[in-house]
């Protein structure tokens, strides 16, 4: 990085932060600093929406995964749409009508206190470590490529969106988050070209689509009826629906953008347009994962692209071996630059052959890097894109395109730190003090529960730890939680039968199952290892089953709602 890269990106971040909190700095009550006064029109809506998903995992961590691993992910939101479409109808008018400032809240009116507790604080649970890991994902890659101190990146992210976050609320939230994804969608796209420009002497933009398929990673719909298979139609279809019906109508970061519209239409169309524009948008962050593959088979690849590992194994008692690894990997890369002048018949199944040959030279490495110390993370997923956005572009999009890792990392860190304080403020703080205060004393409660969550989640992130990918690390975490919470909410809507205690007994049962398969996976103690998306269907429909049959000669305290 150059000045011009470094003044980028401090102008981009400094100017999304100060607009952000300049127009929201007077939020002189509850209603106004946490669902922004009801104002929003659905584009900001829409955005904001998006921007809370879209973390800068996506944008680091979902190229990488098509680079390893193709197009396949894409399956994971095939539910999203119809999910969302469901949410728009039901959902969005019962919250709006009963006018709350949590989801959960609507589960105190339909049961009681205690269920809407139970069911805060597994999201305050789950979504306190899911912002820990959104500052930390970033922090990682950039500490490990960049050579910044991972402790400072984590505490510089994490003050800067409690800033903003404290400063105007919801609505400081949802102003920055359309800055935000506009800087993110141009960064991305200005990379997607490059890519393709840097490839057209070797191949057309088709021609490096064929290549691609004749690699597999073009596979984008999987068939297979094996529950061992991550990611298929079918678990996308149902894992994927479950898993988006929880995270958009139960996840209170979620229903926290939408209720803050100005209307239930403004609402819905803001939730409508993320059905039709987020699988196109993931397609297109995968299909830039796929097209970075194909430029790796031009270009030369490093044998880590986390350089971290390099040097570790080369400063080692190992560096003989390791040497010979890299000499050895280096010879693949020319006969691979060989291969590809030739454009023979046989070119796809000899570059996939020099390719398979590259991984294990690669693997072997890696298990050098994890001999000499473990800690070092060698999968190269989290680390292709940023790599290739310092290697390759031009200076001022390097720091436009850090800039963008940096936006994603604060926009949706920022509206789980305003789900988490509007949660503790609504349901635990307010619903349980009996004393009555004023509206400014409430807003600076909700401001400094902001700064406590928002030092609790730089925490998780200092202690934090390196997973294989980390797009998929945060999905299996709302695994653990989302299909309970979703079962829970599924009663209190449909199941009018169904009372409090009965709820209470089906939910518990269901986390406690959930849990001990996640632990029984990673334990290898079943036959099959379960999919997480899975996890989302099991744990809502343990709650629904065990709560029909708890209920039944159970009496217990329900409110009715209509």
């Amino acid at each position: 990085m150059n000045a011009l890269d470094w003044t980028v990106l401090a102008m981009t971040l400094a100017t999304i932060i100060g607009y952000g909190t300049w127009r929201t700095r007077k939020q002189r009550d509850l209603d106004s600093y946490l669902r922004g006064g009801r104002e929003s029109n659905w584009a900001t809506v829409g955005l904001s929406v998006m921007a809370t998903q879209a973390s800068a995992i996506t944008f680091l961590s979902t190229p990488g995964q098509a680079f390893e691993s193709g197009m396949g992910f894409i399956q994971f939101y095939f539910g999203l749409p119809l999910a969302l479409i469901l949410i728009s109808i039901v959902v969005v008018p019962l919250f709006y009508n009963l006018n709350v400032y949590t989801a959960y809240e609507f589960l105190e009116k339909r049961f009681d206190l205690n269920t809407r507790l139970l069911t805060a604080f597994l999201f305050l649970v789950q979504r306190g470590l899911a912002a820990g890991i959104t500052i930390y994902a970033p922090s990682i890659v950039l500490s490990t490529v960049l050579g910044w101190d991972l402790t400072y990146l984590n505490i510089i992210i994490g003050l800067l969106v409690i800033i903003y976050t404290v400063s105007g609320g919801t609505k400081a939230v949802s102003i920055t988050q359309k800055w935000q994804m506009a800087v993110i969608m141009g960064g991305m796209f200005f990379a997607f070209y490059m890519i393709i420009d840097y490839i057209s002497p070797t191949f057309s933009f088709f021609e490096a689509i064929e290549f691609a398929g004749a690699s597999g990673k073009m596979e984008i719909v999987n068939f297979d009826v094996d529950v061992k298979s991550r990611y298929t139609i079918w678990s996308g279809l149902t894992g994927g629906l479950f898993l988006a019906l929880s995270y958009f109508g139960t996840d209170q970061s979620q229903v926290q953008r939408y209720i803050s519209a100005s209307s239930i239409k403004e609402s819905r169309m803001g939730l409508m347009f993320n059905a039709i524009l987020k699988i196109p948008m993931q397609f297109f962050i995968l299909l830039t994962g796929v097209l970075l593959f194909v430029f790796y088979q031009i270009k030369e690849q490093p044998i880590s692209f986390n350089q971290e590992v390099v040097a570790l194994v080369m400063e080692s008692d190992r560096a003989d071996e390791g040497g010979e690894l890299l000499a050895e990997f280096q010879h693949i890369q020319d006969e691979k630059k060989v291969v590809l002048q030739a454009r023979s018949p046989e070119m796809n199944q000899m570059m996939n052959d020099l390719i398979l040959s590259e991984k294990a030279v690669k693997t072997e490495f890696n298990q050098i890097s994890s001999d000499i110390n473990a800690s070092i993370p060698t999968k190269d997923s989290d680390y292709v894109f940023i790599r290739f956005i310092l290697d390759y572009l031009p200076h001022g999009a390097i720091g436009l395109l850090l800039a963008v890792i940096l936006s994603a990392a604060m926009s949706s860190t920022a509206g789980e730190l305003n789900a988490l304080a509007t949660t503790t403020m609504s349901d635990f703080v307010k619903r349980l003090n009996n004393r009555v205060v004023d509206a400014k004393t409430e807003v600076l409660w909700s401001k400094l529960i902001t700064v406590a969550w928002g030092l609790l989640a730089i925490s998780f992130a200092l202690m934090a730890d390196l997973f294989d990918n980390l797009i998929e690390v945060v999905n299996i975490l709302g695994s653990l939680f989302y299909g309970t919470i979703l079962g829970i909410f599924v009663c209190a809507v449909f199941l009018k039968s169904i009372k409090a205690r009965a709820v209470v007994i089906g939910a518990a049962i269901a986390e406690f199952l959930v849990l001990g398969l996640f632990i029984g996976n990673q334990f290898e103690w079943f036959t099959y290892n379960i999919g997480f998306l899975w996890f989302n269907v099991i744990g809502c429909l343990v709650v629904i089953i065990v709560s029909l049959l708890a209920g039944i000669g159970i009496g217990g305290k329900q409110n009715d709602l209509a």
